[in-house]
């Protein structure tokens, strides 16, 4: 018996793509839409019954990428307002 090949979640891969996107073309706006493209990709996966769907490593690795790339921005920024504040504070004394 040979049962049809599953499909692939397109937005699993939508995710993964835009979480490698978020590292190298579109850092911060990338991240975003493969934090939000992952979790509605695992949802579907989840709840789809009638006809089972690949796709959830995809998911899971444009979820990563994204919720590391936003932690690495959150950081940045703080160290850069932190430099900045500080020069500034040193240069009024």
């Amino acid at each position: 018996m040979t049962s049809a090949p599953r499909s692939t979640c397109t937005l699993a891969v939508v995710s993964l793509c835009f979480g490698i996107a978020a590292w190298t073309v579109f850092p911060f706006f990338g991240a975003i839409v493969a934090v939000i493209c992952g979790h509605l990709a695992r949802r579907e996966i989840r709840q789809t019954l009638s006809e089972p769907l690949d796709g959830d490593g995809f998911a899971v690795a444009g979820l990563v990428l994204g919720y590391a790339q936003l932690v690495v921005a959150v950081v940045g920024m703080v160290a850069f307002w932190a430099v900045l504040l500080g020069l500034i504070r040193l240069a009024w004394t």
